[in-house]
């Protein structure tokens, strides 16, 4: 069998495989939802993930140590992952592939030559490494026998670009969503993520390129492919002529995926590893071998000593840039509330990878990717939105903390997220705080009856508790009225039919410093049927004693216990004034950053 055929049975398989590991990021106890499949494996497999966090954080998770297998293998094969195992890179293979069929030989020997702007790749992943080296040279600085006030701020965005989280979040936030729309196979409702269009710009954008120039994103782009390409430039095993015989028909040039130049000076950091050089040479003079190639190698990237330092110095300044505006501060985002579990933010931007894992695995539908808040350093990192999906965050759920594969969203039990047992002491996890809009609540602003913000706090006692009062209806105050035992008789048809037999609205008789109200049951144009008869104090002596009628609603305005309240936004999602809530969370309280707290303790 020629390796080229069993590397394309591979790329299928990983490929069906990463589909696979998405669907069962699903919460849920069948065997295709999470039941202890390993999601995140190809995340784990990425070292440009583990590489970033090491920077950021000074630790690694266990979970990428699988990284390390990643690294020995390229170190030995070369950039195998490329051309056998990323998800993304199949995608680019094969509409590259169909791309080139409607090319000529010498058409596809020019797309595929190499070209110095396959450099940009290093100077991306440069730019992007260089915030999580500042993070690192920061934390070196800060020990305390250096004894030294300085810090460069850094973080953690290779994500935006790292081809693996980039595929990740595609197929979360796009592809699987809009597969399952209508047949509702994966979610039992259709599951609705924020920045769509850009997710849909950046992922199409990439694909449809390879009809241009095939594995665009991989020559030009793809700072993973980068890394890979240093990894693997003194690699044991590589491709290469094996013998000087060779006739320069270029056929080699046609079909490599690379552009590393196989008919000439092999460019080693270019290869991907899909041996189609190896069988469409005539001559049979390149091939796979443990020795160099005998028309000679290029193993390090053409980068100039400029651009070098322009890239290292541009992603050093990214961050403290990008935190001018003080959003880390007293500026920050009160409406930016992350998962429960989530790390302080500057902790948390450190860790956070943006693969949309957290928000594929949220049963309600209530994590969306962040895209208007923080600017770039924020983007597609988790955010909760409270009006979107089915409820607002459960109570008895942590699955997003359990699914993170860097812990930005650390690790939590159901007891720690609801203050029982050994948490008792320091409480729940508070994710922000519900406020009450009084201009926009109904019963507060409009005199209308509603305790739905109430009725659906999960909290236990309730956050959220009720005042009642009651309030004389717009033209309720009636003058003359015949009243009997369980009736009021008006003079006039002056009422709406039916309007007033919610059960909400009452009868308020006063008179003689006597008052009493009755409920009341329904009503017609110019009559009132009470639930109850009036005080028969009222009927002793009628015409003196009563001397007013009035119709009242019955208020109960809500109201939040800031001691109880976790956040949890339940009441946001439910309440029934659409668009704006007349019920919010807020980031302030917080259990995770001190400074936001409300309450002194």
């Amino acid at each position: 069998m020629k390796i080229t055929t069993v590397r394309r049975v591979a790329q299928v398989f990983f490929f069906v495989l990463f589909i696979w590991f998405c669907i069962v990021s699903t919460f849920g106890l069948s065997f295709w939802q999470s039941r202890g499949w390993p999601a995140n494996w190809f995340l784990q497999l990425d070292p440009l993930v583990a590489l970033g966090t090491i920077l950021t954080t000074g630790t690694l998770y266990s979970g990428l140590l699988w990284a390390l297998a990643t690294i020995v293998v390229t170190v030995i094969l070369g950039r195998f992952f490329c051309g056998w195992l990323c998800p993304f890179g199949a995608m680019h293979h094969f509409i590259g592939y169909l791309g080139s069929k409607g090319r000529s030989l010498r058409e596809n020997i020019n797309v595929n030559r190499y070209v110095g702007s396959q450099n940009i790749k290093y100077y991306i992943l440069l730019v992007l490494l260089c915030p999580a080296l500042a993070a690192l040279l920061s934390n070196i600085a800060n020990f305390s026998f250096l004894k030294l006030d300085w810090a460069l701020p850094g973080s953690l965005l290779t994500g935006l670009l790292d081809p693996i989280p980039l595929v990740y979040r595609s197929v979360n936030f796009l592809l699987l969503p809009f597969a399952d729309s209508s047949i509702h196979l994966i979610s039992a409702a259709p599951r609705h993520y924020e920045g769509v269009l850009l997710t849909c710009f950046v992922f199409f954008g990439a694909l449809i390129l390879n009809l241009v120039i095939p594995r665009f994103y991989c020559r030009f782009l793809c700072p993973l492919g980068a890394l890979y390409g240093v990894l693997g430039r003194y690699a044991l095993w590589r491709v290469g002529k094996k013998t000087s015989e060779c006739s320069q028909c270029r056929l080699c040039d046609s079909r490599c995926e690379g552009a590393c130049d196989p008919a000439g000076r092999i460019r080693t950091a270019e290869c991907v590893l899909c041996f189609n050089c190896l069988y469409t040479c005539n001559d049979d003079t390149i091939g796979y071998n443990t020795f160099r190639s005998v028309s000679g190698e290029i193993v390090s990237p053409d980068l100039s000593r400029r651009g070098f330092i322009t890239a290292a110095v541009c992603g050093l300044a990214a961050v403290p840039m990008l935190r001018l505006d003080g959003k880390l501060g007293k500026n920050y985002d009160p409406t930016l509330i992350r998962p429960p579990g989530s790390l302080p933010e500057p902790e948390f931007l450190d860790r956070c990878i943006r693969c949309g894992q957290c928000a594929r695995v949220c049963p309600t539908n209530v994590i969306q990717p962040n895209v208007t808040r923080e600017g770039i350093e924020g983007l597609w990192t988790p955010a909760l939105n409270m009006r979107t999906g089915s409820s607002g965050c459960q109570m008895n759920c942590t699955a997003c903390s359990h699914i993170c594969p860097t812990a930005a969203i650390r690790p939590i039990s159901l007891d720690e997220k609801l203050g029982r047992a050994n948490f008792e002491k320091t409480g729940p996890i508070r994710i922000g705080t519900a406020f009450v809009d009084r201009g926009r609540c109904l019963p507060w602003a409009m005199d209308k009856p509603c305790i739905v913000c109430q009725e659906n706090c999960p909290v236990s006692p309730k956050a959220i508790y009720v005042e009642e009062s009651f309030t004389t209806v717009r033209g309720g105050n009636l003058d003359s009225a015949n009243i009997s035992a369980n009736s009021v008789l008006l003079p006039n048809p002056v009422l709406l039919p039916n309007k007033f037999g919610t059960g909400d609205f009452f009868v308020l008789a006063e008179g003689g410093g006597i008052s009493a109200r009755t409920r009341i049951l329904s009503n017609s144009k110019n009559s009132i049927t009470l639930q109850s008869p009036i005080s028969p104090e009222f009927f002793a002596d009628y015409n003196s004693r009563l001397t007013k009628i009035a119709i009242q609603v019955r208020l109960q305005t809500p109201r939040v216990d800031l001691d109880r309240c976790t956040g949890c936004g339940i009441c946001e999602h439910e309440c029934p004034v659409s668009g704006l809530r007349a019920i919010r969370v807020s980031a302030e309280g917080e259990s995770r950053h001190r400074k936001h707290s409300l309450l002194l303790r």
